[in-house]
């Protein structure tokens, strides 16, 4: 993914149900974004489209995955899966030996997704947030 994907992303992203957009995804903070983590999120095409969409970086210590993306027309053709697994060998490769992904609860069938391609849920963390 790059900075000119930014409004193909985010036209799949707005269109997707389950995916949450606040007021880091801007231009701007999506460019930041992928300066600072070069090379770990990863677009799909398919017929000249854009499929899907992946955002994927690092704080050094453990990855994350943001905003995983594929477009209806595209899906369960294996898309989802081989974005993330380009992502995974991207923070491997940065030394990165374990991945986060946020699911809002009510979001049954990215879970579902997520827990097909072998991740598990915790119950032992809360998700907290704060305004800086």
């Amino acid at each position: 993914m790059t900075s000119g994907d930014y409004q193909a992303v985010m036209g799949l992203w707005r269109s997707t149900p389950g995916i949450g957009l606040g007021d880091a995804d801007t231009t701007d903070g999506i460019a930041s974004y992928l300066m600072r983590n070069p090379g770990m999120s990863f677009v799909a095409q398919a017929d000249a489209e854009l499929a899907g969409a992946v955002l994927c970086g690092t704080d050094g210590r453990r990855g994350y995955l943001h905003h995983l993306a594929v477009h209806a027309a595209y899906r369960r053709q294996g898309i989802g899966r081989a974005l993330v697994d380009r992502s995974m060998e991207a923070l491997r490769a940065a030394g990165v030996r374990k991945c986060h992904i946020f699911v809002f609860a009510d979001n049954a069938e990215g879970a579902l997704f997520w827990e097909r391609v072998g991740w598990k849920s915790r119950t032992d963390l809360r998700i907290m947030s704060r305004e800086v």
